[in-house]
């Protein structure tokens, strides 16, 4: 950081209460917290508390919300506070999707954050008819190569890669589990997210000789019917012929559910409001669990570490499933290929890294 009597004052600009464990770009922005210790923070705060873990660092601002997710009250709240604060502070890191109302957001830009410098990190495109109405916020933060392009081809000028981070030490290196083969699903209920996709690439594996047991871990968002969801996964997972399957809710204990899986069969065939390379993925190769993906452009990113498949396409997905769980020198391969990999590019120190020398450039 650059040399003043005091310490730079950053605001974490986030759709919602950054102490709710949920979505992208709360879980991106306090990793940023944590990672950079020489930086005093402005953060949003849920407000009446519901006993959450916070932040123990940095300055507080209360956001009234009932469940501590970024419904339009809670947008309405950060962008208000975002307008005093901005100019309190020396930078704002904007933790923002670009979605539907982004394009008016980033019009106001300048009445809202403020003629200071801006770090604009962009967990995902949910809707890309967005980005032909948009104005940059300031410096761009990707988290995948490819978003970078999608960006800079849409006028975002000055855009960086900085890749999610995994905390290595709360992630370690599993060995292959002993047992019945175990194959997960996790995502949520969404048209494109891949779930109907992993049940028909599932039946196809299990056709091709495969026998494992499929769990999908599902999570329902704020409207769905998710008892109603899950049940239509099992009539689907029924219908296509699986003899062992098991669809459940949220998970609170991943690291208890990874550490009995063989593989992640993640083929979604869009990402929607995900984050490009969701935590889950980066996750399970952390802890030497083979990864199946879909052919999404972002994915290119993970190169040998995991296995892809076209997009959409159940056969060639389930024939995959099947040779890998039938060739276990292969299958310590790719685990050892995926820990690797987040060790080499998803690992902490290189995450704060990157960050410190963008808030040095600028402050200076």
């Amino acid at each position: 950081m650059r040399r003043v009597e005091r310490r730079p004052r950053v605001l974490l600009l986030t759709a919602g209460p950054l102490d709710w464990p949920d979505g992208g770009e709360v879980r991106l922005a306090a990793d940023v917290l944590d990672s950079l210790p020489d930086v005093d923070f402005v953060w949003f705060s849920q407000w009446p508390s519901r006993g959450l873990l916070r932040p123990e660092r940095g300055r507080p601002v209360r956001v009234l919300s009932r469940d501590g997710l970024p419904h339009p009250p809670e947008r309405a709240q950060a962008a208000l506070a975002s307008t005093v604060w901005a100019r309190r502070v020396d930078l704002v890191h904007a933790f923002l999707g670009v979605g539907r109302a982004f394009p008016a957001f980033s019009w106001l830009r300048p009445l809202l954050l403020g003629g200071g410098p801006v770090v604009h990190t962009v967990p995902g495109v949910p809707d890309t008819r967005a980005l032909r109405r948009i104005r940059p916020l300031g410096t761009t933060v990707a988290l995948s190569e490819s978003m970078a392009r999608r960006l800079r081809a849409s006028h975002f000028g000055d855009v960086r890669v900085i890749p999610p981070m995994i905390d290595l030490a709360e992630w370690p290196y599993l060995p292959r589990p002993e047992g019945f083969p175990v194959v997960l699903f996790a995502g949520r209920h969404e048209p494109r997210g891949g779930a109907e996709t992993a049940i028909a690439a599932a039946a196809e594996a299990q056709r091709a000789g495969a026998r494992f047991r499929l769990v999908l871990a599902m999570r329902g968002r704020r409207g769905q019917d998710s008892a109603m969801l899950d049940e239509a996964l099992r009539e689907r997972a029924g219908a296509a012929g699986l003899r062992d399957v098991e669809v459940r809710g949220y998970v609170d204990d991943m690291h208890g559910l990874l550490a009995t899986v063989h593989v992640l069969l993640f083929p979604p065939t869009a990402l929607g409001g995900k984050v490009d390379i969701p935590l889950t993925v980066l996750q399970s190769l952390a802890s030497g669990r083979p990864a199946i993906l879909s052919d999404l452009p972002r994915f290119a990113d993970l190169g040998n570490a995991v296995l892809r498949a076209p997009t959409g396409d159940d056969r060639r997905t389930g024939q995959q499933l099947a040779w890998l769980l039938d060739r276990p020198r292969s299958w310590e391969v790719l685990a050892e290929r995926g820990r690797a990999l987040v060790e080499d590019h998803f690992g902490p120190e290189r995450f704060a890294a990157r960050y410190a020398s963008l808030y040095r450039e600028l402050l200076s």
